[in-house]
């Protein structure tokens, strides 16, 4: 394969703009791939790596940044109410209108991103023709008993830390922080230091926080925003695009927060990536791109 062309790009979506990259080429005959970061209030560059697959199997690789995240406008002032499943949907359905291929694509969501994924899939969109769900909740409960037993397993002095610094709301302590990467870099992403492309995405929230803190709380055991009673569980069965599940042995997306996907989806297929947490695509890079690679080449 020659040179991968690669284009970024703004699309109006109401009063705002979202950023977009294209990597590879729309006129491609392969299923164009939308990722989708995680969060709710990440950024596109931890997922970065899944740029490679343009490389791989010729097909175009779609990024953005949701709205008030990273490239896109940013929008410290808005609540609650502001942030919502919907407001992202809509993002997404004007982002694949604007980039012409409605009709006919592949959709990747990482953590969240995939909650978003299946929220998109359970409408059944006539376009949708392969989901790849990545490291994500079916059920925020799940999710939260999950990530405190994971919790239970951390050091002691990092539990009391942790506990005491919720109880006395200071969670901006430089103390509570590094306690907190203790679980992060146990079940987030085990390659430390991190990637330059994971620790941008955090820094990039440290400056503004605005949609992670809203949705879902200051941090991921610690979950007190609007998406705190979230799930899809209900709903998986409506799904009609072919579905390939991922997660890591390590991930605080543990096997009872990924199974309703696999249980309810309909010929769901599941890859456990043995030597990764939450961040396959970079802890087992490769082989992850591949997975997904392959995966896709079957649905083109």
């Amino acid at each position: 394969m020659g040179e991968v062309t690669t284009k970024e790009a703004y699309l109006p979506f109401r009063d705002y703009r979202t950023w977009y990259r294209v990597t590879g080429s729309l006129e491609s005959s392969k299923l164009p791939l939308v990722v989708a970061h995680g969060g709710p209030g990440c950024t596109h560059d931890y997922v970065d790596s899944f740029k490679d697959i343009a490389a791989l199997d010729g097909r175009p690789v779609i990024h953005y940044d949701q709205l008030g995240n990273g490239n896109s406008t940013r929008l410290p002032e808005k609540g609650p109410d502001f942030w919502t499943v919907g407001l992202f949907l809509e993002e997404l359905d004007a982002l694949l209108s604007h980039l012409g291929i409605r009709d006919r694509y592949a959709f990747l969501g990482q953590s969240w991103g995939g909650m978003l994924g299946a929220e998109h899939a359970v409408r059944r969109p006539q376009g949708l023709k392969a989901l790849v769900i990545a490291n994500s909740p079916a059920n925020m409960h799940t999710w939260v008993s999950e990530a405190n037993r994971l919790r239970q397993e951390l050091p002691k002095e990092v539990q009391d830390t942790l506990s005491k610094h919720e109880l006395a709301g200071s969670l901006t302590d430089a103390e509570y922080i590094a306690a907190s990467r203790v679980f992060y870099d146990r079940h987030v992403c085990r390659v430390v230091p991190w990637p330059p492309e994971v620790a941008r995405t955090f820094a990039i929230m440290d400056e503004d926080n605005t949609v992670y803190r809203n949705m879902n709380g200051p941090t991921e055991f610690h979950v007190i925003g609007t998406m705190k009673d979230w799930t899809i569980e209900n709903r998986l069965d409506r799904i009609e695009a072919p579905t390939l599940l991922i997660s890591g042995k390590y991930d605080e997306a543990t096997p009872l927060v990924v199974r309703p996907y696999l249980e309810h989806v309909p010929g769901c297929e599941w890859v456990l990536f043995e030597n990764s947490s939450h961040m396959p695509h970079v802890e087992e890079k490769q082989l992850c791109l591949a997975t997904v690679s392959g995966f896709l080449s079957r649905h083109d």
